[in-house]
């Protein structure tokens, strides 16, 4: 990979990222897997839009599903991502 395709890559990545909603659902996958039910009920937004931002990170390679049962469970693919958003968030917060 050359240095500017690094470059891209990392756009691509905080692209995905720049969603609120998206940033709480890394947040929230931070701790864990979650199916989009759980994700619908803890951020209170509707599954539609839930299943919208999950496609968007997925396509991104930030997130992952795996079948449990009749239901997906999806998850981080890197604990990076995890500690980008929380950096993110911890930044912001500092300088309120």
């Amino acid at each position: 990979m050359s240095t500017s395709d690094g470059y891209e890559a990392a756009g691509e990545l905080l692209r995905a990222l720049s969603a609120p909603l998206r940033i709480r659902i890394v947040t929230e996958l931070a701790a864990g897997p979650r199916c989009v039910h759980e994700l619908v009920e803890t951020l209170g937004a509707a599954q539609p839009l839930v299943s919208q931002h999950l496609r968007v990170l997925r396509g991104a390679g930030v997130v992952r599903g795996a079948r449990r049962g009749r239901e997906i469970a999806y998850s981080l693919t890197d604990e990076h991502i995890a500690h980008i958003v929380a950096d993110a968030v911890s930044h912001v917060r500092e300088a309120d």
